[in-house]
């Protein structure tokens, strides 16, 4: 367990992320040793890469760094909150809140959801110098280690240790937060799979170049301004600035690979009530647009009304079809022809029309809303002023899922904030009754004292948004009785080992240690040592668990894996087992996982010797044991 992954962290260097992938794709360049074989590399690519020494990328004081923070695997423990996911709207939900470092969740959630989400939207610091952002991580690494380990002199590794120590919130620093977030988010994505990214011109540079080093600059998609204010700052010094960007970028580019590439969705049409049939016309409901238009076309002629009256094109104005299509739609009967000297109308029947619309890069505030509707949105909810500072609208949300998710999509954001991305995906699939599920992240970060959230008796910004998924829920149920969407969420909290722990951990040995009053497994807890196996074996938060009991011992199982946590396991629990595996066809769990804080050196051979014994009968049974600390 958390013993584990320290011993294992001490080996990660800044390539171990990518030395790991690289594996994963072209194992064939490996040695026996584990060591990368340039040669054959070099080799596989003759002929059909170009190698050059020159070449463009970004580079930051605290990449090497970054790059390690993304390969070391995260030291907390998964804690659920029992008594809330135990309510009558939660205990069978599939929306996930977790409340912790964003980097540790996604390092559980790979573990769990890799390649398996849909739509990812993040709204970051943007490193503004007002939005609070400075960069200090929980690391303790010293300047001689962390050289040693980055390959570089102690003097730059002390450099990046006072820039993630101290504090900082320049570039680099805030380059040095975002790379390895980014770098696991885009193995969390499906392939056709799509984040959107918010920022704004203070660091937007920096993130397009960011990302097009992470996803690949073939696989940006879009930038979208966003109408963010519709007044006019008279104080402003140069520019009144009334917007922000969203940056897009696809796992994969369809227009690269069609088969598994990211393809955005049409915008469901909004005008549909303005077609009608009133004339009942066999073709379905219509609309009447005008027949000219400022655009020049290169269509002059007249048009004969059945009143005789003559028209030409209006004065600075042109014909928007052909004289043949006219001619077509007369003596179709689509034509509107109106009073007197009038101009007709054509018909335009929602038959002919588009599905839905290509989103535009402009949004404007009309289309999805601005930062004042997502204030007003926040202050009805809570029935107060000033409890969260310029959350985004649920509308803006709500156009980038309609965008790039369908309505069974898993949609992510790990900046959460005040859980505008939980309400507008709540409140799509109340519109469109699609079965889209969240998974919100939020740092506990606190809330000063003189602000109106601390007042109103909120001391931590998750709680904002936990309490706003739940008000929002409560206010769709009310707007829509009858619907059956999921409007609830389990919630779980990432725990760092404090010292103490840790040192009760390294000094265990199951050897020598007497097992009584199981003082590790009190310090954790067995829901988390449960919770925190079940993510990291694949099995994800919303895992169906079954509680099997072997002679008074009880155990979990899931799928492949047994889990044995407590420590009153004895030979009455020992003889169960094996007649449990040996009698019952439909049990045959190949992992048995044991926490072995909780097993005696006794407990565990008797485990191993009786085990093993199943190999030799009818059954065959192979089970593999895993010991984890």
């Amino acid at each position: 367990m958390i013993r584990d992954i320290v011993n294992k962290n001490e080996n990660v260097d800044a390539g171990t992320y990518e030395m790991k992938k690289l594996k994963e794709v072209i194992p064939q360049c490996f040695n026996e040793d584990n060591t990368f074989d340039m040669e054959k590399f070099q080799s596989l690519l003759k002929g059909k890469i170009n190698i050059r020494n020159e070449g463009y990328g970004l580079h930051f004081l605290g990449k090497s760094y970054a790059r390690m923070l993304a390969s070391l695997d995260t030291e907390t423990v998964i804690t659920p909150n029992e008594e809330h996911n135990a309510k009558d709207e939660n205990k069978d939900s599939e929306n996930i809140y977790i409340t912790g470092d964003n980097l540790d969740a996604l390092k559980h959630l790979l573990k769990s959801y890799i390649r398996k989400i849909k739509c990812i939207y993040i709204d970051p610091p943007y490193n503004t110098g007002t939005d609070g952002f400075v960069y200090k991580d929980s690391f303790d690494f010293k300047a001689e280690e962390l050289a040693e380990r980055l390959s570089i002199d102690e003097e730059e590794a002390q450099r990046v240790l006072d820039l993630t120590k101290r504090g900082s919130a320049s570039h680099s620093a805030w380059l040095t937060f975002m790379y390895p977030r980014l770098l696991l988010a885009r193995d969390l994505l499906r392939d056709d799979g799509v984040i959107f990214i918010s920022i704004d011109d203070n660091e937007q540079a920096n993130l397009k170049i960011l990302c097009d080093e992470i996803f690949g600059e073939e696989n940006f998609i879009a930038q979208i301004i966003w109408e963010k204010v519709h007044t006019r700052k008279n104080s402003a010094i140069n520019f009144s600035i009334s917007h922000d960007y969203i940056i897009c970028y696809a796992k994969l580019n369809r227009v690269l690979d069609d088969v598994k590439g990211f393809k955005r969705n049409l915008l469901p049409r909004e005008d549909i009530k303005a077609y009608s049939n009133p004339d009942n016309d066999p073709n379905g409901p219509w609309k009447s647009d005008p027949i000219y238009a400022n655009n020049p076309y290169n269509a002059d002629y007249t048009i004969k009304k059945p009143n005789g009256i003559v028209l030409k094109r209006p004065s600075g104005k042109y014909w928007r079809y052909s004289e043949e299509t006219i001619n077509k739609a007369i003596k179709e009967n689509k034509i509107i022809w109106g009073n007197n000297g009038s101009y007709p109308l054509i018909k335009r029947y929602l038959s002919e029309v588009a599905d839905g619309l290509v989103p535009t890069t402009l949004f404007d505030r009309k289309f999805a809303g601005d930062n004042m509707k997502g204030t007003e949105e926040v202050n009805v909810l809570f029935n107060s002023d000033k409890i969260f500072s310029y959350p985004k609208p649920t509308k803006l949300i709500e156009r980038l899922i309609q965008i790039g998710s369908n309505s069974n999509d898993i949609i992510l954001d790990f900046f959460s904030g005040s859980a505008t991305t939980a309400h507008a995906v709540m409140d799509l699939n109340a519109k469109d009754n699609g079965n889209r599920k969240f998974i919100m992240v939020q740092l506990a970060e606190e809330i000063a004292e003189n602000k109106s959230a601390y007042k109103a008796g909120y001391r931590t910004i998750d709680e904002i948004g936990r309490e706003r998924i739940v008000r929002a829920a409560k206010k769709i149920r009310e707007e829509n009785p009858d619907t059956a969407v999921d409007l609830g969420f389990k919630h779980y909290v990432l725990n760092e080992v404090d010292d103490n722990t840790f040192d009760t951990l390294e000094q265990f040995k199951p050897e020598e240690t007497l097992i009584s009053d199981n003082h590790v497994l009190n310090m954790f807890g067995a829901k988390t040592v449960l919770t925190t196996w079940l993510v990291y074996d694949g099995y994800g938060f919303n895992a169906d668990v079954n509680v099997v009991k072997f002679g008074n011992y009880t155990a979990y199982h899931c799928q492949k894996h047994l889990y044995f946590i407590y420590d009153d396991f004895d030979d009455d629990a020992m003889q169960a087992l094996i007649e449990k595996y040996d009698g019952d066809g439909n049990f045959n769990p190949e992992n048995l996982i044991v926490f072995g804080y909780s097993f005696s050196w006794t407990q565990m051979q008797m485990l191993k010797v009786n085990l093993h014994r199943l190999k030799v009968t009818d059954r065959n049974i192979a089970v593999n044991i895993d010991i984890r600390y």
